[in-house]
């Protein structure tokens, strides 16, 4: 399908740049200012708006009026083309690589709270048991990163208390967090902390290992936001989709977009080879990317 928004010809494969690069890898995270143009976000707020009304009435919000609905990708033609967008798809193949696609995605929508939440610890690093099956004996080696996410904001986060998410930049290379020995209290956030303040249409992304949290919706503004994630193929996916392969939303789908939805000819491809141990060159984005003169031996993903 073709794009309907106006991205100055951006086509998603603009290389990110040594700065940015080298920034995600100190901070663990980017916040790019502008990523969605403003027809794009009404449109996808206006996607977000018809999702939450069903979910609703199908009583799968919570009592308060939350949602929080994992692997959401399908339900709009919208979301499947936010896995290619032109502006935030560089930084996924370009801090992760070509042989990735979408493991997580969720879709939240966050009413304001009737009062403020009891104390509560959600500091976390993504990942469930990648945090602790490839860790070593040293508690100075970093795990590995593994997987990255973009979210888009398409409400008013611009100050704070807004429910926007609390990171500690610098803290994907710390295995542990120093946490309160009673939960119950108040619990201050860690030293470091910084709320994510954005504008509609901004975006950002982070390292599944950056220590984050979610914040009390505190305003009488309603969060919305899109959160999706890439992870390397040779993993297992986190959310279920349920695609219809003989719909019109997957005939829409480009080979790459079809790639990140979890798409492989056989299960050697999706750890980058075919059967005779060779990288698989017919894989979409190394393809893509090869075709663009993108490919670059000097960053060990881009080979």
């Amino acid at each position: 399908m073709d794009a309907v928004f106006d991205y100055g010809g951006r086509t998603g494969y603009e290389p990110i740049s040594d700065a940015d690069r080298k920034e995600f890898h100190e901070q663990g995270f980017l916040l790019l200012r502008n990523v969605l143009t403003e027809d794009h976000r009404a449109a996808l707020e206006a996607a977000v708006d018809r999702v939450y009304a069903e979910e609703r009435a199908a009583g799968r919000t919570t009592k308060d009026g939350t949602l929080h609905l994992l692997g959401f990708l399908e339900r709009d033609e919208l979301f499947g083309e936010l896995l290619t967008h032109p502006i935030a798809f560089p930084y996924m193949w370009g801090l992760a690589g070509w042989n990735i696609y979408s493991h997580h995605n969720h879709l939240d929508v966050t009413p304001p709270a009737a009062e403020p939440e009891k104390p509560y610890w959600g500091w976390h690093q993504d990942g469930y048991r990648q945090n602790s099956d490839p860790e070593t004996m040293d508690p100075n080696l970093p795990r590995p990163m593994f997987s990255l996410k973009v979210a888009y904001v398409l409400s008013d986060l611009s100050e704070t208390g807004r429910g926007a998410t609390k990171v500690i930049p610098g803290s994907h290379l710390w295995n542990s967090l120093d946490r309160p020995e009673d939960l119950t209290v108040h619990n201050p956030d860690p030293e470091g902390t910084v709320e994510i303040t954005a504008n509609p249409g901004d975006a950002f992304i982070f390292d599944r290992r950056q220590w984050h949290s979610r914040s009390t919706n505190l305003s009488t503004i309603t969060r919305k936001m899109l959160f999706v994630g890439y992870t390397y193929r040779w993993i297992r996916p986190l959310d279920e989709l349920h695609i219809d392969k003989d719909g019109e939303w997957w005939a829409n789908r480009t080979p790459v977009q079809r790639q990140l939805c979890g798409e492989g000819t056989h299960t050697a491809n999706y750890w980058g080879i075919n059967w005779d141990g060779y990288i698989d060159n017919e894989i979409p984005l190394r393809k893509e990317l090869k075709e663009r003169d993108l490919l670059d031996r000097s960053i060990p993903w881009l080979r």
